[in-house]
């Protein structure tokens, strides 16, 4: 039989009494559960870092099925949205900054597809590689505020509008400005940003300049796709639907946000 050993990182007592509202739809002692809901919870945590399919969970986890199912219904009721959206408030106060952000960073990222996937991928022409992308809106400390899948050959300025309206939606119309790359550039997706009410700053790279060379506030998104990509079930896309693509980024970053804000639950209790 095989089974599984505790990651070191398990969560603690104080982070499930906060996540719990969020993904507890029903009563935790409702008659028709039949597994333990943080047992289905550290389920789910375990096949995001692992990668590993539903059907090869180690055998001392409740049945794959049952984690299968509550993942599915919890997504569809955006719970990880709302736990992300509560840690975001949490360390940006405790950061010193105000809870809703005036500023965030727009920015793609192209999942190599799969089999599973496939179907509905695209060829990025610039990265040579065909999948998925995935448009992220963070703030400036990298907190996820917003995110939309697309095919690969998507071009980024085109999710202008879908992100900047899913910003908004989420920070309650607090945010100005947004920090892009070159690919934002285009008369469209400044209207579409500015139709939001938010200015598009396009961070340039100095032409006299080769090689890696860290860009003033557009490196925090690309090390917020870092602490993503770390996420094994990120690392490509597996998913048959985009939006469970899209759903699991938010797990990974409800569970990265909540080990960040640990040591503030252990100082509160």
């Amino acid at each position: 039989m095989i089974t599984h050993q505790p990651y070191p990182s398990d969560i603690t007592d104080a982070e499930w009494e906060f996540v719990l509202p969020d993904i507890c739809l029903l009563p935790e002692d409702a008659g028709q559960r039949v597994h333990n809901l943080r047992d289905v919870f550290d389920t789910l945590r375990w096949l995001v870092r692992s990668g590993a399919p539903w059907r090869y969970l180690p055998a001392d986890f409740p049945p794959w099925e049952m984690g299968d199912q509550q993942t599915r219904r919890w997504l569809a009721a955006g719970c990880f949205e709302a736990i992300v959206h509560d840690l975001r408030a949490v360390l940006r106060f405790a950061g010193k900054r105000e809870p809703k952000p005036t500023a965030v960073i727009f920015d793609g990222r192209t999942i190599q597809s799969t089999p599973e996937s496939g179907g509905r991928a695209g060829y990025d022409g610039y990265k040579r590689r065909k999948g998925s992308k995935v448009h992220m809106a963070v703030d400036t400390l990298g907190h996820l505020l917003a995110l939309h899948v697309t095919p690969a050959n998507e071009q980024e300025r085109a999710q202008v509008d879908t992100l900047a309206k899913a910003v908004q939606e989420a920070t309650g119309e607090s945010v100005e400005l947004a920090y892009v790359d070159q690919g934002y550039t285009s008369e469209e997706a400044f209207d579409a940003a500015a139709h939001q009410g938010i200015i598009l700053e396009v961070v340039k790279l100095d032409d006299a300049k080769r090689g890696f060379v860290l860009l003033p506030r557009r490196w925090v998104v690309e090390r917020s796709f870092g602490w993503a990509a770390r996420f094994r079930r990120l690392a490509k896309d597996y998913e048959r639907l985009s939006e469970t693509l899209a759903g699991l980024h938010y797990v990974a970053f409800s569970l990265l946000m909540l080990r960040k804000a640990a040591p503030l639950f252990e100082w509160s209790s």
